[in-house]
């Protein structure tokens, strides 16, 4: 293979990253836990936090775990779509996608 279609090729895959993590960080992704759901950003950005029991505002502490295990949903589900999505151009290069 020559320079000139290896440079082509190194261009292709870095359009189509480009164009993946865009994808991403354009999803909204939903966490959930008990009576609560957190909407997050690909980008990482809390855009939502909706209480869906009000009886859930009687126990601060319950509430409280409950914010924090949705948000790590909503979380743990971005990092499973980057690591589907950019998994297969990035895995040789140690996760810095």
């Amino acid at each position: 293979m020559n320079m000139q279609n290896l440079m082509a090729q190194a261009q292709k895959v870095q359009k189509e990253l480009e164009r993946v993590n865009a994808e991403i960080e354009n999803t909204t992704f939903e966490g959930t836990s008990g009576a609560v759901k957190t909407f997050v950003t690909g980008k990482l950005q809390v855009t939502k936090v909706e209480i869906l029991d009000q009886s859930a505002l009687s126990d601060k502490e319950m509430l409280e775990d409950m914010i924090m295990v949705s948000f790590n949903d909503a979380l743990g589900k971005i990092s499973k779509m980057k690591s589907e999505k950019l998994g297969k151009y990035t895995g040789g290069l140690g996760g810095i996608f």
